[in-house]
């Protein structure tokens, strides 16, 4: 049976589970959403209670009752590609293609429907809140006066986006970023604002959750770093990301976390203070894996391709859901 890996073409992390695929002689078909209709072509049909699908890609047929398993690891938008490209086109597209793959009973790293709810950062805070992770305090909001209150309580803030990166082409990862102080807050009136208490750390924490498998690695904060530099994508520190274990309590509340949120895969970002605190931070669920595989040799990259590769169990939920009885945060 065959792995099915939506990703745009240039992708380095979905490049190194490939090639973990390829050593194992399991099937890989690759492709990007944002070529069909063109590149990708697809067939399906609903006839006396079956359904029978086909897709194309790269002058590969594959059928769609033959996957194993979909990684949805970094697609593009369908129908952009195409040489008159319309909402109403990509809306035709999404739907044909994600619409017959849920008609499948392939396993799913992560299933749409869970990939939209988890990148929802309140949702996110709340489920960590409710799983037993340190959260630190956060305002979400677009009242000047919520904001101003909230700075006299926590002097000591940073101000981040809701949604993540900037929705350009290619996407702009905008950095987290101190508060000034004194600073007047009358824009948050403008559109929601995020402003989270900074967490003096020592460290950041990346950790990589593969099925029921973890991969911490830490970064430690350089001496004598500049306290402006609270956003780890942009520091200039030079320290290197180390491989550690994961403290008890903290991997039984991403398990639970993973649980609830229906996840196969995240990437659990964290804050290490001074007392050796893991601070949550958010959760990608298509994080990136490779810069970590690269500098810990963690075989990351190897777990997901074994995920990617199981036998489909008899008793897997349908669409590779989790089942909800097994949840247990509180």
């Amino acid at each position: 049976m065959t792995v099915l890996i939506l990703t745009c073409e240039q992708d380095v992390t979905a490049d190194m589970v490939v090639a973990r695929l390829d050593g194992t002689g399991v099937p890989v078909v690759r492709l990007d959403p944002a070529d069909l209709p063109g590149g990708v072509a697809l067939s399906g049909e609903f006839v006396h209670g079956v359904f029978r699908g086909h897709l194309s890609a790269g002058g590969r047929l594959v059928t769609m009752s033959g996957l194993r398993s979909v990684w949805v690891r970094r697609p593009g938008v369908p129908a952009t590609r195409v040489a008159e490209p319309s909402a109403w086109l990509t809306e035709e597209s999404a739907q044909a293609l994600y619409g017959m793959l849920r008609s499948t009973g392939a396993r799913w790293m992560n299933h749409p429907d869970a990939a939209r709810q988890a990148r929802h950062k309140p949702w996110q805070l709340h489920l960590a809140q409710r799983c037993g992770l340190p959260v630190p305090a956060t305002l979400i909001t677009t009242f000047p006066q919520a904001a101003r209150d909230f700075a006299e309580r926590f002097p000591d803030l940073v101000v981040k986006p809701v949604s993540g990166a900037h929705p350009q082409e290619p996407p702009r990862a905008v950095p987290t970023s101190r508060v000034a102080p004194e600073t007047d807050f009358s824009a948050v009136a403008f559109g929601p604002t995020l402003l989270q208490r900074r967490v003096a750390k020592r460290a950041d924490i990346r950790l990589t959750c593969v099925g029921d498998r973890f991969f911490a690695a830490r970064k430690a904060v350089a001496k004598g770093a500049d306290p402006s530099e609270v956003d780890v994508r942009f520091a200039t520190s030079a320290e290197p990301w180390q491989p550690v274990e994961t403290p008890p309590r903290v991997a039984a509340s991403v398990h639970d976390y993973l649980q609830e949120a229906q996840l196969s895969y995240g990437a659990f970002d964290f804050a290490e203070d001074a007392d050796g605190i893991w601070w949550f931070l958010e959760c990608n669920q298509a994080g990136q894996f490779g810069f970590v595989e690269i500098e810990t040799e963690q075989p990351i990259a190897r777990a997901v391709a074994d995920w990617l590769a199981a036998p489909l169990p008899d008793t897997a939920p349908h669409n590779g859901h989790v089942p909800m009885e097994s949840v247990t945060c509180e």
